[in-house]
């Protein structure tokens, strides 16, 4: 059968619209998509490979890292949080390169004493540079249930989503000379691990090891990103193709309603945002502070 040039546009657009916008279960397997790169005897892969859970106790904590590395797309993982008293204790999640120069784009979910809030900690690193946290609350229990994090980013942004909500937007500024990481692959990592210099309270209060073993549960690591082959992925991750689906003009800003959803959790559930640290800064604010991010 022969297809028209209109047919074949139609065609493309509708793949591209299903491609964006598949949200359906995968069946991901942690023993086939990632390894233990710390602490190994603190992990367990559950089931058939699709469930895990990371341990700290007075011993060690332990850490996955992906087997492959990412330039561009979407990563997500289902965290359930530590429960009960996790003051000192991190669970990071974060996708990042390698080297002193590295580019890093994190989650990292700060423990606190038995009813107080967790607080997720949000930073980004470009060519070893970071210092540009923006911490927010939960607006729920994140250790009740498993929830949804998601790094997406591509050419245009980056955006840290919870649940399919945004916290958070970094926009691309390089061409007014604000670095921004898409030069370099970057493997998705999780760890648990004991922070209780700074986690809780500025390092106030420490790990309780009477409450030990901690355990941060994961289901579903998922990652619809393109591959990273070495520099020639540079180009071709951020070329504008139906299978390059984080290039479409979807993704390269987001839509009124998300940014709805995300001004309403910045309202009501930031708590720290360097761009407004000026005392830090000693009034230099980084130059991404005056741009929009949205």
């Amino acid at each position: 059968m022969k297809i028209s040039g209109s047919s074949r546009t139609l065609l493309a657009a509708l793949f591209v619209f299903l491609t964006a916008f598949d949200l359906s279960p995968v069946d991901a397997n942690f023993v086939k998509s990632m390894y233990f790169y710390w602490g190994a005897q603190h992990s367990t892969v559950l089931g058939t490979g699709d469930e895990l859970q990371l341990v700290l106790d007075q011993t060690s904590g332990s850490g996955i890292k992906s087997k492959r590395s990412f330039l561009f797309g979407s990563v997500q993982m289902l965290i359930k949080l530590v429960p009960g008293n996790s003051a000192g204790t991190v669970t990071a999640y974060y996708v990042s390169s390698g080297g002193d120069r590295h580019d890093e784009i994190d989650f990292e979910f700060l423990g606190n004493v038995s009813g107080q809030p967790y607080i997720i900690h949000t930073n980004i690193y470009t060519q070893g540079n970071g210092s540009r946290e923006q911490q927010f609350y939960p607006w729920f229990d994140p250790t009740a249930d498993f929830h949804n994090y998601t790094i997406h980013w591509n050419p245009s942004e980056i955006v840290w989503y919870v649940d399919s909500v945004p916290i958070r937007v970094f926009r691309n500024y390089e061409s007014e000379g604000i670095a921004y990481p898409n030069k370099q692959g970057m493997r998705a990592y999780s760890s648990l691990w004991n922070a209780d210099n700074w986690a809780t309270r500025g390092g106030l209060v420490k790990i309780d090891w009477n409450s030990a073993p901690f355990i941060a549960r994961y289901r579903t690591f998922r990652a619809r990103a393109c591959k990273w082959n070495g520099p020639v992925s540079i180009s071709e991750c951020a070329s504008i193709t139906p299978a390059n689906w984080w290039t479409s003009p979807t993704y390269s800003q987001l839509s009124y309603a998300k940014q709805g959803q995300m001004k309403w959790v910045r309202d009501n559930y930031m708590i720290y945002d360097y761009c407004k640290d000026f005392k830090r800064f000693n009034g230099q604010m980084p130059p991404e502070c005056f741009k929009p991010q949205f």
